[in-house]
């Protein structure tokens, strides 16, 4: 007998969606949004490994209707021949830019970050940023820092 992981995926009222893969929880990655109806197919890819593995997905509705399907991995075609190897080309060398600043107190440690967006803090003063994932993985430390500017406020934030 063959067992497919059974993904169940209740939407909820506010449009997120909780996940449970063999009644384990699913959730995003650190950080991330929770899962929304606009996340269904990159939910779907995560879970069934880039649809390499089907899986048993059935969809709960708010009114209480249930969707199941099956999702099956897409049929890898072989190719006819093995594509030439290239020469991987000489990466160019890092043009360095010098930025500085004074007032710090000497030997202290100082973080580094380059602004990449802004945001809104809530109405409860907690703030939230939405970052794409190869922006926080172009970051050697894995960190983010949100900066209060009229405040003063900040937070640094590592996902690792």
């Amino acid at each position: 007998m063959v067992l497919l992981p059974h993904v169940i995926v209740t939407v909820n009222s506010d449009g997120t969606l909780t996940v449970t893969i063999d009644g384990e929880s699913f959730a995003p990655e650190p950080y991330a949004p929770p899962w929304r109806r606009t996340t269904f197919g990159t939910l779907i890819d995560r879970i069934s490994d880039h649809r390499r593995t089907p899986v048993r997905v059935e969809v709960r509705e708010t009114d209480g209707s249930v969707f199941t399907d099956i999702i099956t991995p897409a049929k890898q075609h072989p190719t006819q021949f093995d594509p030439v190897p290239q020469a991987p080309k000489p990466a160019a060398p890092p043009e360095l830019v010098e930025v500085t600043a004074d007032g710090f107190v000497p030997g202290e440690d100082v973080a580094v970050a380059i602004i990449i967006t802004h945001t809104d803090a809530a109405h409860t003063g907690i703030a939230r940023a939405l970052l794409e994932a190869t922006q926080l993985n172009a970051s050697p430390t894995g960190e983010v820092v949100l900066l209060g500017r009229v405040s003063g406020t900040y937070e640094i934030v590592s996902r690792r």
